[in-house]
């Protein structure tokens, strides 16, 4: 499987993360890994973005007038074929509210960043936590895709928008 990631860092405070497409590729990958796509191509759309234009998709989409951390728009009925890759979906996250929740929790913005990103992917594989047992398993999905990676139980330390 290829995977193409189309990254647009729209917020200079994402710098700060370092290399943005290894580690947004690393977090998506392990994401990916737990519930392959049968495709040879998956494309994902990733917007680095501000607490503005979050809160304007999240108004426009969700109805709820107000920055989250993170979006993820799953592209529906999209089979992908030999000929054209799986259109998986995109994700924006919003700087402000991920770096104030990364300091509030005491974790690096790398970290939180990653996980929003691994919760975003699930997502567009279409993990959900609407009800009390789907939340569970995909928080226990979480940890293990993260622990993985290296990184500490989210769920010690920080709450994901729901």
């Amino acid at each position: 499987m290829t995977l193409v990631l189309h990254i647009d860092v729209e917020h200079e405070g994402w710098r700060g993360l370092g290399d943005v497409e290894t580690l947004t590729r690393a977090a998506i990958a392990a994401a990916l890994a737990t519930k392959p796509p049968a495709a040879e191509q998956i494309e994902i759309g990733i917007r680095f973005a501000d607490d503005g234009l979050v809160q304007e998709l999240n108004r426009t989409y969700r109805g709820k007038d107000k920055p989250t951390n993170i979006l993820s728009f799953p592209i529906e009925d999209t089979p992908a074929t030999q000929e054209a890759p799986l259109l998986l979906g995109d994700l924006a996250l919003a700087f402000e509210t991920t770096a104030g929740e990364a300091a509030e929790k005491q974790v690096t913005l790398a970290q939180h960043a990653t996980h929003l990103l691994v919760h975003g992917t699930l997502h567009l594989l279409g993990h959900d936590h609407q009800e009390e047992a789907d939340a569970d398993r995909m928080e226990r999905l979480e940890v293990e895709i993260l622990d993985g990676l290296g990184i500490p139980d989210p769920y010690q330390t920080e709450t994901v928008s729901r």
